[in-house]
């Protein structure tokens, strides 16, 4: 791989930070000059820049990743991303474990089942069985109980993985075959454009084995705008109206196209629900989540239409979630891709 410092402290010296400022008002919340890229740590990384972006992206490895649950992609994590002194993801979790389920940051996906709440082959197999996580690999279901995403389910066989960085981008690649028929290429690139303050997600699932993928996929997000708490300073926008389908709690509120925060979050405070009111016209993919005080931001676009939106906020972070549904017919590749626009007015 080229261009790969390793920054073993650095989870930590983030996650300190990140704690530090969870009993500041949304005021006194300094924004970080830059991602810490000189501490030292023990993970697999790759920092990438244009000159106006610096990222620090973790690799996976299934015995020294930094994230080695069994929810999300392994790859694409991104520890820190800065541009003009303000910092756009980072450590939110209280508690890091490798192997838990939530210890991540960054734009992170997650792969699920056809009906976007389990994962392939999980609903028809046995205990003892095997099943498909893409972006994981053959995992083993444990007992007879549904699907549960913080489960860590022992890792049968995580594929085969390989990295390459460059100064502004990482490229991965999952190898996978399953003993169930479920066998595929993955592709994620990671990269900065050349010009602009931008980052992309360029996917690529090719299904290489004799059973049909049925998936829908979701980004987490994970926002931390300059580690300012959820609260009235915050914004999320869409191109559509949405609506809620559960009560909105602890102050969230929709106002036409936003979604805003009466007040700000305590710790243990969260809101969540699915949002309707976007079409079939990947126009509708296009959020906004915006500090109303600095004039900080991201928009978040994709190229595919929405088949799902779920939303989730605690203290430390706010989540607009988008699904995709893919169908992917054995022998055929599905393409499909993100970017995320940073902006400091």
């Amino acid at each position: 791989m080229n261009h790969l410092r390793i920054n073993p402290a650095q989870p930590f010296a983030l996650l300190l930070a990140a704690l530090s400022l969870l009993a500041l008002p949304a005021a006194a919340a300094p924004a970080q000059a830059a991602c810490a890229a000189s501490d030292p740590a023990p993970y697999p990384t790759a920092n990438i820049s244009n000159g106006l972006v610096n990222a620090t992206v973790y690799l996976p490895d299934s015995k020294t990743g930094y994230y080695r649950g069994t929810r999300f992609d392994w790859s694409g994590v991104v520890g820190c991303l800065s541009f003009k002194g303000h910092t756009y993801f980072g450590v939110w979790f209280p508690h890091y474990d490798p192997l838990l389920h939530d210890a991540i940051s960054g734009p992170v996906e997650e792969f699920r089942s056809a009906d976007g709440e389990s994962s392939l082959a999980y609903d028809q197999a046995r205990p003892g069985d095997p099943f498909v996580k893409i972006g994981v690999g053959v995992l083993r279901k444990i007992d007879d109980k549904p699907y549960q995403f913080a489960t860590a389910y022992p890792v049968i066989d995580p594929g085969k993985w390989t990295a390459h960085a460059t100064a502004s981008g990482v490229s991965f690649q999952q190898t996978l075959n399953s003993p169930i028929g479920i066998a595929y290429v993955y592709k994620k690139t990671l990269k900065l454009d050349p010009r602009q303050p931008v980052l992309i997600l360029e996917h690529e699932l090719k299904n290489t084995g004799t059973e049909v993928i049925d998936t829908q996929v979701y980004d987490h997000d994970f926002y931390v705008l300059d580690n300012v708490p959820t609260g009235p300073d915050m914004a999320v926008r869409f191109p559509f109206a949405p609506v809620a389908q559960l009560p909105l709690e602890n102050g969230a509120t929709i106002d036409g196209k936003q979604l805003l925060f009466k007040r700000a979050f305590e710790t243990g405070q969260s809101v969540f629900t699915p949002l309707t009111g976007f079409s079939n016209s990947p126009s509708d993919y296009d959020f906004i989540v915006e500090n109303r005080s600095t004039g900080v931001g991201v928009e978040q676009t994709g190229n595919l239409p929405i088949s799902r939106i779920n939303f989730w906020a605690i203290r430390t972070t706010i989540c607009p979630e988008a699904y995709l549904h893919l169908k992917i017919a054995p022998g055929q590749t599905a393409r499909w891709t993100i970017r995320y626009r940073f902006y400091a007015r």
